[in-house]
């Protein structure tokens, strides 16, 4: 792993220790059974869920309002029943945090929430601590399948000459292009041209760029440390920004590739309102997100190829049928190409050369 990755694993696992001293106690034990199998951000993304279900508890399941979270036993989680998890998926559509601030889930991310509840109950069952699943009966939100948005051949056009030429940009981000456009003309170029994860992106360092190769190393999801390629396009957007970030900038400690006005390694929301900027100017009709350029990449890919496992590798998804469902309805694309390559008879040529022959007794 990289020193960025190492790093932060473990911010991620200090804000998780912190939120287990909220939780209840057997939270722990579940937190160090999957502690193998998953990644930091992964438990960290699961403890916020967890933190939501056992607030939820404590303020609308009757048998447990008099108690505190750190209070809720496997036993009150084993005694719900089916209509209160159901309830709970209702109580997501929108709710007040500890805060007070106002929270509202989409059904995508109900179904996320529901799914960290089912792992924790199934970790106790799996160990046999319990065993009675309250959620085993409930249906998961229905989500909706939605079009993906992408940029088409033109709008890619359109994007980079924005991004190249500044032309649109108020006065006040003219006046920071200066400094950045190099940078932004190399993130987007990388986005476009390889389709990584904005946090593959600002995790990339300088020496895992290999010029000569036109490749690049990133730290997939799960930690795994991969080599990637790009054109001679993408490495001349990206050899234009490491000159200039090498000879113009002074943080010789800092291994990141792209870096911050405050010369540290670049955040990934930062990123992603470099992307939100330029595209509002170049496609504004369109949300385009960091994930929006991927999509855009594999789109491109998928057609290019028309096979979806070198889809789902280059893009790093683990699973080929998340690849499917995302790029399913560019399989009709594929097929309408498909369908003018097959021949049902041969060329008849058995005339070629008889006009030339007549032509020439004539």
């Amino acid at each position: 792993m990289s020193k960025y990755t190492n790093q932060r694993d473990a911010d991620n696992t200090e804000k998780l220790n912190g939120i287990l001293n909220e939780l209840p106690e057997f939270c722990k034990e579940y937190f160090v059974g999957i502690s193998q199998r998953t990644t930091p951000l992964t438990r960290l993304n699961y403890a916020y869920d967890l933190r939501v279900f056992f607030n939820y508890m404590v303020t609308r399941v009757s048998s447990c309002k008099n108690k505190s979270m750190s209070e809720i036993t496997l036993e009150d989680v084993e005694n719900l029943s089916p209509f209160d998890i159901e309830y709970y998926l209702q109580y997501l559509s929108f709710y007040k945090d500890e805060q007070g601030n106002s929270v509202s889930n989409s059904e995508q991310g109900k179904s996320r929430k529901l799914s960290s509840v089912r792992s924790l109950i199934r970790y106790f069952l799996k160990k046999g601590i319990i065993e009675r699943n309250p959620a085993v009966s409930v249906d998961n939100p229905k989500i909706r399948s939605k079009d993906i948005v992408r940029l088409e051949k033109d709008e890619i056009t359109q994007m980079l000459e924005v991004v190249d030429s500044g032309e649109g940009l108020t006065d006040r981000q003219s006046k920071y292009a200066e400094n950045t456009k190099l940078r932004d003309y190399a993130i987007v170029g990388l986005l476009l041209g390889t389709g990584i994860r904005v946090s593959e992106l600002v995790g990339i360092d300088v020496d895992d760029v290999d010029f000569d190769n036109l490749s690049f190393v990133v730290t997939r999801k799960g930690g795994a440390r991969v080599i990637l390629y790009f054109s001679e396009e993408v490495a001349g957007m990206i050899y234009d920004y490491y000159y200039w970030r090498k000879n113009y900038t002074a943080c010789p400690k800092e291994t990141a590739l792209f870096l911050s006005l405050q010369n540290k390694r670049i955040s990934t929301r930062a990123v992603e309102n470099v992307v939100k900027k330029y595209s509002k100017i170049a496609v504004p009709l369109k949300n385009i997100t960091p994930h929006k350029l991927r999509s855009t990449f594999g789109t491109q890919l998928y057609r290019n190829t028309g096979d979806i496992y070198v889809v789902a590798d280059v893009l790093g998804h683990k699973d080929v049928n998340t690849t499917k469902k995302h790029y399913a309805a560019i399989s009709d694309d594929i097929r309408r190409s498909a369908s003018q390559k097959i021949s049902l008879r041969e060329p008849d040529t058995s005339n070629i050369g008889t006009e030339d022959t007549e032509k020439k007794i004539d």
